[in-house]
């Protein structure tokens, strides 16, 4: 998706769209190396869409949070006690709205 699309996106589709990248690397972690870093590579770079998108300076801390706790999750999830299937669940109710918002 091109950045000029990302930015036409409301924050629970970003979100949604992160999670979908979280998910897939659950789903890789400890099974396909490749695909597992293929999309925590692919989340970080759509974490930082939506941290540059100028609509969401008010809600920078929660998205700069939602990342950090990723990183965590992803490097073991020492810090936080996180998980990249803890961080999936966070990330679908951001799925379910944007879905919402097209039924």
């Amino acid at each position: 998706m091109s950045k000029e699309r990302w930015l036409t996106l409301s924050l629970a589709e970003q979100f949604s769209n992160i999670g979908s990248e979280v998910g897939r690397a659950a789903k890789w972690q400890g099974k396909d190396e490749k695909s597992f870093w293929g999309a925590v590579t692919r989340a970080i770079e759509l974490f930082d869409l939506t941290q540059m998108d100028g609509r969401w300076k008010n809600r920078r801390s929660e998205i700069d949070r939602a990342r950090e706790v990723f990183a965590d999750a992803v490097l073991g999830g020492r810090e936080y006690k996180s998980s990249l299937v803890d961080i999936e669940r966070y990330f679908m109710q951001f799925a379910l709205l944007a879905q919402r918002r097209f039924i």
